[in-house]
């Protein structure tokens, strides 16, 4: 079998996983939500199924235990308890270590497989869950596989002339359908070419099935359901059954017609949606990033250029690229809620372990993200999510002692804020207990005792390596790890965080990303010799700070702008560059999260698209400094992180002693 085959197989395999996981969670709640019996159920068919197709004999041998429990519970013959779903979640879980062993990576515990499948046993009371009775040679009597009508079914199967090449084989289809009922084949050979045009990768056989059973049409159907798209297939009553009132009325019902696995006629022969591996973006999108810095460098050299020909040429490529650009990011971007979707697994275990009921909920999931980024993101929600559970979200007891309900909530949620996510971790419990925070700092020499902090500050120490105020150590959290690994983690992808939390009616830790790591739009501005690219999502306008503004604020650094106090510094005195201030100086309004801020310049040189460099490792503390940029003429651009930047001007400014060049804070300005 070929590799790509394996390979498609694996990744299938484990989007059923989630497919599977999610449907288990959520029936936890709803236990008695049929579709979501029926939604577990099909996840494990496709991967018992497939599995048994590509030759991961294992995985579909342990699989089809699972699945026999599911089409118990889908059957009403067993109830879906906690227990069960746990057992099924373990039992994902197995299967997922037997793909990581096909794919060389580890081994999956034999003990563990017999140890879910005897406990499984034991849950469905070792139901038999075979046929009642076995269909004799001749084919004359009929099986009773499942409980209700027996039914007569004509199946025409007409795979498509490329149906083996992507290792389906239509025999063991047949084979499947054999385990229904009683089953007669009739094969048409009759578009089987002479030897010399003979292809043996194509499939040139139809068949026409007779099935005698009393199983459902949906379990005819699920028969195909890994290759539907890739043939022609009807199913139907065969001309006798349609005298019965009850299976005419299935035939004819919405969604189990003869045709429905169609999907829309001849659609399924034209896919929506084609699989592409990341790394194949990832060369993509590098690429439009040379052309983006080659068509600056271009349009550059057609300004100095008095030819009309090559402006017109510069301003088309312009165009395509900058549209090239749009389409290549729009295809590294995915919603945030499948990754928020993964912590409900998360919570369900922890709310076992730790006995506690939590309730995670989601908001604004439909949110994206660059893929790059959100591969980043698991292991900072996941420290996020376990501390609201260990340390946030307090006993039932203690909970309705203080007036609140026993059970807890735990939210997800992301919205856009220009060219930034903000993602925000909230839980109801008890909140952060903001003297244990400053006494453990104290202790621990962080800050010294008669320091004067503002809340966020000493929120902010929570974050510092080794910091804990947990009383004792468990195996959820307390050894002073997490936090400063959600620090540097979001860090390096350029993000902030900032903690609130209110006494006795939780926290929320938010974290502010970037969209992107590859390419944003900027203003590029002068200061002295120097360029820097702002961020142009977060730039709200641009005038002219004269000589009468400053003047007219005393010696503060204060604009007043329509009507509206803007507090800014200069970026040559805040960088300490020895430069003469021009007559004429420009103030960049910038959004941030401390609401409008002003940022002083020499000159803006103009828009520009702005492919971002990594600083490396020698400057990775020059936290005000996301990355570079290459400009048109080859030279370094540095690119400035306007949250950081003002964030680190109000940090100075707020100190006992200010020094020259600083600001005041902008709710201080009356």
């Amino acid at each position: 079998m070929k590799d790509h085959f394996k390979e498609s197989f694996q990744e299938e395999a484990r989007e059923n996983l989630q497919e599977l996981e999610s449907a288990l969670l959520m029936l936890n709640e709803s236990s008695e939500d049929i579709e979501l019996v029926s939604r577990a159920f099909r996840a494990l068919h496709t991967i018992k199924g497939s599995g048994s197709m590509f030759g991961f004999d294992k995985v579909a041998a342990f699989t089809h235990h699972v699945e026999t429990a599911f089409d118990e519970v889908r059957n009403g013959r067993l109830a879906a308890t906690p227990d069960l779903i746990g057992l099924t979640l373990a039992a994902a879980d197995q299967i997922e270590s037997m793909l990581d062993e096909a794919a060389g990576k580890g081994e999956a515990d034999v003990a563990v497989s017999a140890k879910i499948l005897e406990e499984l046993k034991k849950l469905t009371g070792e139901l038999d869950t075979g046929p009642a009775h076995k269909s004799s040679p001749s084919g004359g009597n009929t099986a009773e596989f499942a409980s209700g009508p027996v039914t007569d079914w004509i199946i025409r199967f007409q795979p498509r002339p490329e149906f083996m090449r992507t290792g389906s084989d239509p025999l063991l289809l047949i084979r499947d359908l054999g385990e229904l009922g009683n089953l007669r084949t009739k094969a048409d050979t009759s578009l089987i070419p002479g030897f010399d045009d003979l292809d043996p990768e194509q499939c040139y056989v139809s068949w026409e099935i007779e099935l005698t059973t009393a199983a459902p049409q949906l379990d005819i159907r699920n028969v195909f359901i890994f290759v539907e798209d890739d043939c022609e297939l009807i199913i139907e009553p065969s001309p006798a059954s349609l005298e019965s009132d009850d299976v005419a009325e299935a035939a004819t019902r919405p969604g189990r017609g003869a045709n429905s696995g169609r999907r829309g006629g001849e659609a399924g022969t034209q896919p929506g949606n084609i699989r592409v591996p990341a790394a194949k973006l990832d060369v993509l999108v590098g690429v439009v990033g040379q052309l983006v810095t080659l068509q600056a460098r271009l349009g550059e050299i057609a300004a100095r250029s008095e030819d009309r020909d090559l402006q017109t040429v510069a301003e088309e490529v312009e165009a395509l690229i900058g549209e090239l650009r749009e389409n290549s990011m729009s295809m590294r971007t995915m919603p945030l809620r499948s990754t928020f979707e993964r912590f409900t697994r998360l919570v369900f275990d922890l709310g076992r372990s730790l006995n506690k009921n939590v309730t995670l909920t989601f908001d604004g999931g439909e949110t994206e993200l660059d893929k790059s980024v959100i591969d980043q993101l698991n292991d900072p929600l996941m420290h996020l999510v376990r501390n609201s559970m260990d340390h946030g979200i307090e006993p039932a007891a203690d909970r309705l002692a203080a007036g609140k309900p026993a059970s807890a909530n735990i939210q997800l949620s992301a919205r856009h804020a220009g060219a930034q996510v903000l993602i925000s971790v909230t839980d109801d419990g008890k909140g952060i207990d903001r003297e244990a925070v400053r006494a453990k700092a104290v202790a621990n020499g962080l800050i010294s005792a008669d320091a004067r902090l503002s809340d966020s500050e000493v929120f902010a120490l929570i974050m510092e390596p080794g910091f804990s105020t947990a009383r004792e150590i468990t195996d959820v959290s307390g050894r002073g790890v997490g936090m400063d690994v959600v620090k540097r983690n979001v860090e390096a992808l350029r993000g902030s965080i900032e903690i609130t939390s209110n006494p006795g009616l939780g926290s929320t830790v938010t974290l502010r990303l970037p969209l992107t790591l590859a390419i944003i739009d900027g203003l590029l501005v002068r200061v002295g010799d120097a360029r820097f690219v702002m961020p142009l999502a977060n730039t709200v306008e641009c005038v002219e700070l004269t000589q009468q503004d400053i003047d007219s604020a005393n010696g503060n650094h204060l604009a007043n702008i329509r009507g509206e106090i803007i507090a800014y510094v200069r970026l040559s005195e805040y960088l300490q560059t020895r430069t003469t201030r021009p007559d004429r100086e420009h103030l960049m309004v910038t959004e941030t999260e401390h609401g409008r801020f002003g940022i002083v310049v020499d000159q803006v040189l103009g828009d520009h698209q702005t492919v971002i460099k990594n600083l490396g490792r020698l400057y990775r503390n020059v936290h005000v400094i996301s990355g570079a940029t290459i400009l048109g003429d080859g030279t370094v651009a540095l690119i400035l992180d306007l949250h950081r930047l003002v964030q680190s001007v109000i940090r100075n400014s707020s100190a006992e002693k200010r020094e020259p060049g600083l600001v005041p804070h902008p709710s201080a300005v009356a």
